[in-house]
């Protein structure tokens, strides 16, 4: 599944570390990627293909729960929603 993963949170050393290495170990691949600093906030799109078989509920599990044990908000969606946007 292509989906898009957004990062927002106050700035700080390690944020794309720890989310790219939580990618990684689920053998998810970054497609693009697109950072910036916004008054002191992190700001991150990601654009990732998830494998077939990994649950999207769970993985916006883990990805609330390290966004929570680092202090950003970490949200994973299908592509497909904003693909859809767009056709309106």
């Amino acid at each position: 599944m292509k989906a898009v993963l957004t990062v927002l949170g106050e700035d700080q050393v390690g944020i794309i570390a720890q989310v790219s290495t939580l990618l990684a170990q689920k053998k998810i691949n970054i497609l693009d990627v697109s950072q910036t600093i916004m008054d002191g906030n992190f700001v991150m799109m990601m654009s990732v293909m998830v494998p077939p078989e990994l649950d999207s509920h769970e993985l916006n599990t883990e990805f609330t729960a390290l966004g929570k044990k680092i202090g950003v908000e970490i949200n994973l969606r299908n592509a497909k929603i904003y693909d859809a946007m767009h056709n309106l």
